[in-house]
């Protein structure tokens, strides 16, 4: 452990003797600590460089309406006076995540002054390309990446110290002496991940688009997979548990480096709440610490889920029954925020919780919350079951049956064969999606009520991949294995055709300019939760790769 990470940790668990006494972890959370350092892994390193310099056209049938056209190999940089041109903007053919670097030097007389560029990286070619001030978006303008830099000193070789995340680089000239010619050379970036090997290849008798599919999901998810898993490598850079879930699900089924979910579901445990508790999201620089008072009501209960897959995908009983405590404390949220009747409180429950679902402003989410309850009621269960502690949570199974029999009881319309809340008529996918999940829904119904959201005018749909994932899960848990590997391939397909090649954040196939931000830029290009198309391809081959 190094000596930076031991003081912050000192730090972390410098509570008072009052404050232990209302800590619900206070004895495990140094051990957990310890445990999710031994894990963390050592990044791997490769040399980038790039490939092409480009020019963005305007282009309205392209992806937000901008394509790069390529003018010339990146090579060219090495012998061409960079005064001339001013600005460039270059192609490093790939996305890539880490530090670049770059050279500068003389090609004639000597240096009298100083340079100044600013450098502009982008996952897609508008962010190179639309301006970035006056700045309209709602998070930090400082997680857009651009850098001003200065070069004192010619010829000198000059590395950015923040690690960023782009395909492309816009460099511009902002000052320099008329009274010499210099060159920009050596441009790379050091990539890091912690992916060590790769999985094996689709079959070559496997659809295309299903392999493309499958090598920009696994490409987002390699990218992601950092000293924790990512939500995303350019923001916000964080562990979420949401995004946890979704990347373990990928990484079993393609690069197996368990050792990341089990650093992750540690530092989700010590970090939690001294409630008890899960808070959402985890910061890992410069010292790991959890978001305060973030609260994510559907997050907190998928952490149980991931724990009883990591379980089945390891046998690391000792792990799962380390955490445990901290899975069946979190079943207490359902318990204390559900009627007599055996629907949740919805209301009483986003008076303290996050209830997110999708990025869907429209979006009711009282059907969706209800189903989703129960889904981890009954995963969580079977965690149970395989550590032998059923008798923990005895009152599951009664639980689970009185919450289903009130969703058909209050929420399912016979007449539609459709789920809705019972305080909005709204028509939603994720309504459909979590009642099925939840099995709540049977196949049969299930089947129905997918069938007929594509029938519905103004229904509810996705504005995520995220919400799409359980979508294809929905499909598939009905029997529905066509129209589960259609839908696939025209929504992550959709982003292929654009230019993908890792998967978005937001993705409406309707509107390139989708952003909860307020600044399409600000999206992040390379996400985490849209990586799942490789579990699906490669747990499912007899439905995606036939």
């Amino acid at each position: 452990m190094n000596k930076f990470f031991s003081t912050g940790l000192l730090g972390l668990l410098s509570f008072t003797t009052a404050s232990l006494a209302q800590d619900y972890y206070a004895n495990a959370r140094a051990q957990w600590f310890k445990k999710a350092e031994a894990c963390k892994p050592a990044l791997t390193l490769t040399e980038k460089r790039p490939q092409h310099i480009v020019e963005i056209a305007n282009d309205t049938t392209a992806f937000q309406h901008c394509r790069a056209v390529q003018v010339a190999p990146a090579t060219s940089l090495d012998t061409t006076s960079f005064g001339d041109k001013k600005e460039i903007i270059l192609d490093f053919g790939e996305h890539i995540t880490g530090h670049f670097s770059f050279a500068v030097r003389t090609t004639g007389l000597a240096a009298d002054g100083p340079l100044r560029f600013r450098f502009t990286f982008g996952e897609v070619p508008a962010e190179v390309s639309v301006p970035f001030d006056p700045y309209p978006g709602i998070l930090s303008r400082a997680w857009l990446q651009d850098e001003v830099v200065t070069v004192m000193h010619v010829p000198d070789t000059i590395t950015l110290p923040r690690r960023l995340a782009f395909r492309y680089v816009k460099i511009e000239l902002l000052g320099y002496s008329p009274y010499y010619q210099f060159n920009l050379h050596d441009l790379k970036c050091m990539a890091s991940t912690s992916v060590t090997t790769w999985p094996e290849p689709l079959p070559p008798t496997t659809d295309p688009i299903i392999r493309q599919i499958d090598q920009a999901g696994l490409n987002t998810l390699k990218e992601c997979m950092q000293t924790v898993y990512e939500d995303g490598p350019k923001r916000d850079q964080r562990l979420w548990i949401g995004d946890l879930y979704l990347e373990a699900l990928g990484n079993t089924y393609s690069f197996k480096q368990h050792d990341l979910t089990k650093r992750c579901l540690y530092l989700l445990a010590a970090l939690s709440d001294t409630t008890g508790h899960l808070l959402a999201t985890v910061i890992e620089q410069p010292v790991p610490r959890a978001q305060d008072k973030q609260f994510l009501f559907e997050y907190a209960l998928l952490y149980n889920v991931a724990l009883k897959d990591y379980l089945e995908a390891t046998g690391d009983r000792t792990t799962a029954e380390d955490l445990w405590p901290v899975a069946k404390k979190q079943l207490d949220i359902v318990r204390e925020n559900m009627r007599d009747n055996g629907l949740m409180d919805y209301e009483k429950l986003e008076e303290t919780w996050w209830v997110f679902f999708d990025w869907r402003e429209e979006l009711h989410k009282e059907a969706a919350t209800q189903g989703l309850a129960v889904f981890a009621l009954r995963e969580s269960y079977r965690l149970a079951e395989l550590l032998g502690h059923e008798k923990e949570v005895a009152d599951l199974p009664a639980l689970i049956k009185k919450m289903t029999k009130a969703a058909r009881k209050h929420m399912y319309n016979l007449a539609t064969g459709l789920f809705t809340g019972t305080t909005s008529e709204q028509v939603s996918y994720a309504s459909q999606i979590w009642m099925i999940l939840g099995g709540i829904a049977t196949p049969k119904e299930g089947q129905r009520a997918l069938t007929a959201l594509r029938t519905i005018p103004d229904v509810c749909r996705p504005g995520t991949p995220y919400l799409y994932h359980y979508y294809i899960q929905a499909l598939l848990d009905c029997g529905m294995r066509q129209e589960a590997k259609q839908a696939l391939a025209t929504y992550w397909g959709g982003m292929v055709e654009k230019g993908a090649d890792t998967f978005w954040e937001t993705y409406d196939p309707q509107d390139d300019f989708l952003s909860q931000y307020n600044f399409y830029p600000l999206n992040s290009y390379c996400h985490a939760w849209s990586c799942t198309p490789v579990y699906f391809i490669r747990k499912y081959p007899e439905v995606f790769q036939r």
